[in-house]
């Protein structure tokens, strides 16, 4: 197992250069130095010298990948690309076009993230594999039937609309929790509320749609007939049977979703105003700052190859007859 870890780890390095490298070329393709210069100094009329002089105390002064005017290893390092992106390997996430540090933001922010994240994943899950396992109980029948017709129609509604349907329900109409913002230190569930209500129904019909799947799979496997032969309920068949046996296929969707927690959710801070990690995301593309744009896809590839480990991991929890050698 040890060994499989550390593998996968050497494995992990040439892809997050890769996305290092493939984040940075885009960004680049997009804006150059200039245009980040004029919109980080937020003047209708820019003069040439007020963009250099943005561009050399910043660093963008510099060419992206090689120097042709240094010598040796300076022709390499001298770049932007050096100097913004390969140091994030070292964890040295820098700062923002504005100045601010963005390790003390990300360690700031990533909380809100959580308390909103974390407790919708968590509930949701349950209410999904909850709602699954009742339908199909009722296979075949015309509660099933419309539960899929319901879940298809959950689908199909934009999370918009939960979004601004939770808000003037919930909050305008019926006034039980504030429209929007957020404090961590006077009663924060009343500004969780809301937001983790509204995640938790938006991801019912995908959700709920897909576990009814891999239970009736499971449903119709040979050892449930068996089973159902010889006079199991089809309670103890599906909590002690068809439950256990997919937990594999629920483990590859539940486990590689965590470390999204830890980055937010862009619509669901943006709308109710929590200033997590999701709208620090979208605040700095739409300032065009790059460096945290940079730090947020380094770390993001991190925790996605974390849980892909997690996942192969927790496989053979889940089944004892998989051994990672």
């Amino acid at each position: 197992m040890f060994a499989y870890i550390v593998r996968r780890l050497v494995y992990a390095i040439p892809i997050l250069i890769g996305v290092n490298l493939l984040t940075f070329i885009l960004f680049f393709v997009v804006n150059s130095p200039d245009d980040m210069a004029v919109s980080q100094l937020g003047q209708k009329y820019v003069t040439p010298e007020a963009v250099q002089a943005w561009k050399r105390k910043n660093g963008y002064d510099l060419p992206l990948f090689l120097n042709s005017q240094e010598q040796g290893a300076g022709a390499l390092t001298e770049t932007i690309f050096f100097t913004k992106s390969v140091k994030l390997f070292a964890f040295d996430f820098g700062r923002s076009e504005s100045g601010r540090d963005i390790t003390t933001d990300v360690s700031t922010r990533m909380w809100p993230s959580l308390a909103v994240a974390l407790p919708t994943f968590v509930v949701g899950i349950w209410v999904n594999i909850c709602v699954a396992l009742m339908v199909v109980m009722f296979h075949a029948t015309r509660l099933d039937r419309w539960a899929v017709f319901v879940f298809v129609a959950l689908m199909s509604i934009s999370y918009l609309f939960y979004i601004i349907g939770g808000q003037y329900l919930v909050a305008k109409t019926w006034k039980l929790v504030p429209i929007s913002g957020f404090n961590g230190e006077i009663q924060p569930w009343k500004f969780l509320l809301l937001p983790v209500l509204v995640g938790v129904i938006a991801g019912i019909g995908a959700g709920a749609r897909w576990y009814r799947t891999l239970f009736l799979e499971e449903s119709n496997q040979d050892y449930v007939r068996t089973a159902r032969a010889k006079g199991a309920s089809e309670i103890r068949i599906l909590f002690r049977h068809i439950l256990p046996n997919a937990l594999i296929p629920i483990l590859t969707g539940v486990v590689v979703v965590i470390p999204s927690l830890f980055m937010g959710g862009l619509l669901i801070e943006s709308f109710f105003g929590i200033p997590g990690l999701g709208s620090y995301m979208l605040d700095a593309i739409n300032s065009q700052d790059f460096a945290i744009v940079r730090a947020m896809v380094f770390i993001g590839s991190i925790l996605y190859i974390v849980g892909l480990i997690l996942t192969d991991i927790s496989y053979t929890w889940a089944d004892p007859r998989l051994r990672l050698d």
